[in-house]
């Protein structure tokens, strides 16, 4: 024992002493502690000797370290820097195949503290250790609830950093879908029946685990592909939604994780999966088939009910997987989300771009509307944003000219009067982005955005300062396109307006907007 705690500091000497008595009492143990402190020789380690604890053959003095390291790390970004410096990392990551449960559940913890933060090598030098590789290790044969929490808390701190997103991809996707998102999800591979399906639990292991694949999906084409075809993961995920929006509970961070990663996954993916397009209904097609004989306007006859979550979603079970994923029953749940859900990230990501063609089938453009009535800056814009896409389908763009025109102008400011909402510069841009799509091949629609007094608002940003200057080129947009219907002129002209109304106003900004649309 001598020869072992030979070139350690006091302090640790009488630790490795005190782990290895049996104290029959908390109150001895704290008295034995009380008197290492009382010690002369007694001082903090410095951070060289604690990394160098990490190796001592004792594993009580290995766990001790870890766990000070652990604290040591928490919100310091100088002492995860001397760590890296001390090449502490590799150590941790050794220890975390370590078999006993104590050191490799202290080691974990204090990986976790290295990685959180914006200090990107930190991240970088566990992975140059394999240490994406031990996590996932360590998370198949752990049964700990805490130790598979720090597991999925460091591999979502790394999944922060765009070069290791497809790493953790390679190394952990498939077993994070199988040890933490299938079973906390509800959902069984092996039934087809929603009775014998389990409710989401939502958890710190899933919350950790879903911000880590909602990272990962947004790293490109390869990333959403590999995630889509990962078995299980896009049917746990629909079915941990449909649990939250029928027990009207959507406003954890869990359910945002759950929908931004299939909002990432929806992205281009009647452009990334052929044969996508199949299942399309008839009456989305761009060419072939002709619409339902239904009213237009019945996508505009009922009012949202106050406090009612609208839960009408059957999937089918024909069919699984990424399939799923384009199936037009599924826009039900989305619509779900955002008639129940008041969290503006999760209302934000509910609104992806293949929803563009269903949305109308579902009678969703009124939620919309409403919402666009919302004082949450982050939530108009994502409405507006969403609405730009739907016009885009000429039988969308008619509707949402009759019945979204008025709520988006509403929004705009005017002159140095802005809107009580005060938005953003940048939603203020999306939505003047909105109006130009509506009103783009529709004088209908430039009709009555000038007969909703939308040209004053629009002359108005027109002359703001350089210091707007987005919001002045996109609406210069608008104001042109209305001007270049030259059937409007004499409306115009009798309200007062004049070409020069009408014109750029600063000649180097006069090139042509780049129009905002719905990104990962």
């Amino acid at each position: 024992m001598a020869q072992l705690e030979g070139n350690l500091n006091p302090f640790l000497q009488a630790m490795c002493r005190a782990q290895t008595l049996q104290f029959p009492h908390k109150r001895s143990s704290m008295v034995s502690l009380d008197s290492i402190r009382r010690d002369p020789r007694w001082r903090d380690p410095n951070l060289q000797e604690v990394i160098a604890m990490l190796n001592h053959p004792m594993d009580p003095v290995k766990s001790n370290a870890a766990a000070y390291l652990q604290h040591l790390c928490y919100e310091n970004d100088h002492i995860k820097q001397e760590v890296r410096q001390l090449n502490g990392v590799p150590v941790l990551v050794e220890l975390l195949d370590h078999p006993k449960p104590e050191v490799h559940r202290k080691a974990c913890g204090a990986l976790r503290n290295i990685s959180f933060g914006k200090d990107h090598q930190n991240k970088m030098a566990i992975k140059s250790c394999d240490g994406i590789q031990a996590l996932v290790r360590l998370l198949r044969k752990t049964s700990s609830v805490e130790v598979k929490e720090l597991v999925t808390g460091t591999l979502w701190n790394l999944s922060s950093h765009e070069p290791l997103k497809m790493s953790v991809i390679n190394h952990g996707l498939q077993t994070l879908t199988d040890e933490i998102i299938i079973p906390h999800s509800g959902w069984r591979r092996d039934t087809s029946d929603p009775s014998k399906m389990q409710s989401a639990e939502w958890t710190t292991v899933f919350k950790n685990t879903s911000g880590c694949l909602r990272n990962v999906s947004s790293d490109g084409a390869e990333a959403r592909q590999r995630l889509r075809e990962c078995e299980g993961l896009v049917d746990a995920l629909l079915h941990a939604l449909q649990t939250a929006v029928l027990t009207k509970d959507t406003d954890n961070k869990s359910v945002e994780n759950c929908v931004c990663i299939l909002r990432n996954l929806s992205y281009h993916v009647h452009k990334e999966i052929p044969g996508a397009e199949r299942f399309q209904e008839p009456h989305m097609m761009r060419s072939g088939g002709h619409p339902r004989k239904k009213s237009e306007h019945d996508c505009f006859g009922g009012k949202r009910p106050k406090g009612e979550c609208v839960v009408d979603f059957v999937l089918r079970r024909c069919v699984a997987g990424l399939e799923l994923l384009y199936q037009p029953d599924v826009v039900r749940l989305y619509l779900a989300l955002l008639t129940c859900s008041h969290n503006h990230n999760t209302l934000e990501a509910a609104w992806s771009s293949y929803i563009r063609a269903t949305v109308r089938k579902e009678k969703g453009l009124p939620i919309l509307v409403e919402l666009l009535r919302s004082d949450v800056d982050k939530v108009v814009r994502a409405v507006a944003i969403a609405l730009r896409n739907l016009a885009m389908d000429r039988r969308n763009k008619d509707l949402i000219g009759s019945y979204a025109l008025r709520d988006l102008v509403g929004n705009l400011p005017c002159g140095q009067q802005h809107p009580a909402k005060n938005l953003e510069g940048d939603t203020v841009v999306s939505i003047l982005n909105t109006i130009h799509e509506i009103i783009t091949d529709s004088p209908e629609n430039a009709r009555a955005l000038i007969q909703g007094h939308a040209v004053q608002k629009l002359v108005a940003i027109n002359k703001s300062s350089g210091q707007r200057a987005r919001k002045t080129k996109a609406a210069s947009h608008v104001l042109q396109t209305i001007w270049a219907y030259k059937d409007l002129r004499h409306t115009l002209t009798k309200a007062g307006w004049t070409k020069s109304h009408f014109k750029v106003r600063h000649t180097r900004s006069a090139h042509v907007v780049i129009l905002k649309t719905i990104h990962v």
